[in-house]
C-alpha cells in the first residue's frame, strides 16, 4: 500500500491505554491525576502504555490530570422538600461562584444506588475538583466508594461514604429536641408523622423520637409515614384527627407539618389549643403559617456553603461537621388543656 492510499492513523484512546497496561479505564485516569490511591506499580505500568502508544490527552484528559476543572458537582434528588433543595442548590452556587467555580449539578430520580453511581460517574468523566452529595441514600457501592475516594466529597446529611465528610445537624438529637419540647409543656403522649423510611435523616429523627419517649416511660405509638409533602402530611393529619387522645405531634418536616395543621382544623381540632406541633427544618414559610411553627431549625443554604468551603479550603474551612440541634419556639405548641 502506498502512502497515498494509507488510511489516517486513529489516535489512541483511554480505552487502548487501559487494554494495554492491563487495568480499568478509570484507574487510567486515577493515574494520570497522581491519584494516591493507585499502585505505584500500576502506575508505572500506565505510564509505560501512554509512552509506547503515544498518547495524547485531550482536553478533559489534561483536566483529570491537571485535578483542576474549577468546577464543583452537586447530586441532588428530584423528590424530597422542594425549600430545602432550593436552599442548599443555592447556598452551593453562591460559595463556588464566589471563590471563581461553576457548579455541575446531576439529579436523580430516586434513592437507587444505580442512579447515584451513574450521577458520581457523571461527574468524575467532567473532571470536577470536588462533589456535594445531597442524597439521603442509606446503602453505599463499591463504586461509589472508589469515586469519592479519588475525589474529594462532602454529604449533607446524605449518603456516607468511607472518605467523604458529613455536615449538617445531628438528626438523632433533632428527634430528641423537638419530642423532649412537647413533653417538658405536659403533653404526656407525642405521635410522630416521620419521613420515608429509605431516608438516613427520617430514619434517624425517629430514632430520637423513641428514644426521648423511653427514657420518660412512655410507650411510643406507631409512627405514621409521610414522603416529606405537604400532601402527605395531610392525609396523616387526617388519621390524627380521628384519634381523640391525640395532644401532641411531632412531624418530620415543616412541610409535612403544614399538612398536618390543615387536617387537624378541618377535623374540628385547633392548633395549638387542641393539638401541638413541633417539626424539624425552620424554612422560610415556617414563621408565616398559622400558626407559626415551633421546629427545629436547619440552615439549608449556610451548609450548601459550608459544603464548598470544605472541598476548597479542606478541613480548616471552620465548618462543624455536625452542629448542635437548635429548636426555634413559635405559636404552634402550648400545653395541653388538662394542664
Amino acid at each position: 500500500m502506498t502512502k497515498a492510499t494509507e488510511r489516517p492513523t486513529r489516535q489512541p484512546s483511554m480505552a487502548d491505554v487501559a487494554k494495554a497496561a492491563g487495568v480499568s479505564a478509570q484507574t487510567v485516569s486515577r493515574a494520570l491525576r497522581d491519584s494516591p490511591n493507585v499502585n505505584p506499580e500500576t502506575r508505572k505500568r500506565v505510564l509505560a502504555a501512554v509512552e509506547q502508544l503515544g498518547y495524547r490527552f485531550n482536553n478533559a484528559a489534561r483536566v483529570l490530570s491537571s485535578g483542576r476543572s474549577h468546577t464543583i458537582g452537586l447530586v441532588l434528588l428530584q423528590s424530597g422538600g422542594y425549600y430545602s433543595r432550593s436552599a442548599v442548590t443555592a447556598g452551593v452556587e453562591a460559595a463556588a461562584g464566589a471563590a471563581g467555580y461553576a457548579v455541575s449539578i446531576a439529579t436523580i430520580a430516586g434513592l437507587d444506588t444505580g442512579l447515584m453511581e451513574r450521577s458520581l460517574s457523571k461527574l468524575a468523566d467532567q473532571g470536577v475538583d470536588g462533589i456535594v452529595i445531597a442524597v439521603p441514600l442509606i446503602s453505599v457501592t463499591q463504586k461509589m466508594e472508589d469515586i469519592t475516594r479519588d475525589i474529594p466529597t462532602v454529604t449533607l446529611d446524605g449518603s456516607r461514604t468511607a472518605s467523604a465528610r458529613v455536615l449538617g445537624i445531628d438528626q438523632q438529637e433533632a428527634g430528641r429536641v423537638a419530642t423532649q419540647h412537647l413533653l417538658d409543656l405536659g403533653h404526656r403522649q407525642v405521635w410522630h408523622v416521620s419521613g420515608p423510611d429509605e431516608w438516613i435523616e427520617a430514619r434517624q429523627r425517629r430514632q430520637g423520637w423513641q428514644e426521648c419517649l423511653a427514657a420518660a416511660g412512655i410507650q411510643a405509638p406507631p409512627p405514621l409515614e409521610g414522603d416529606w409533602s405537604p400532601d402527605s402530611g395531610y392525609r396523616q393529619g387526617q388519621v390524627l384527627a380521628l384519634i381523640p387522645d391525640v395532644t401532641a405531634v411531632f412531624a418530620a418536616s415543616d412541610e409535612m407539618a403544614f399538612g398536618v395543621i390543615r387536617a387537624l382544623r378541618e377535623g374540628g381540632r385547633s392548633v395549638p389549643g387542641d393539638v401541638s406541633i413541633v417539626s424539624v427544618d425552620d424554612i422560610a414559610l415556617a414563621a408565616y403559617c398559622s400558626p407559626p411553627l415551633t421546629t427545629v431549625r436547619q440552615d439549608f443554604y449556610r451548609s450548601g456553603a459550608a459544603a464548598v468551603a470544605v472541598l476548597l479550603q479542606g478541613d480548616d474551612a471552620g465548618a462543624e461537621s455536625v452542629a448542635p440541634a437548635s429548636l426555634s419556639v413559635r405559636a404552634s405548641t402550648a400545653p395541653p388543656r388538662s394542664s
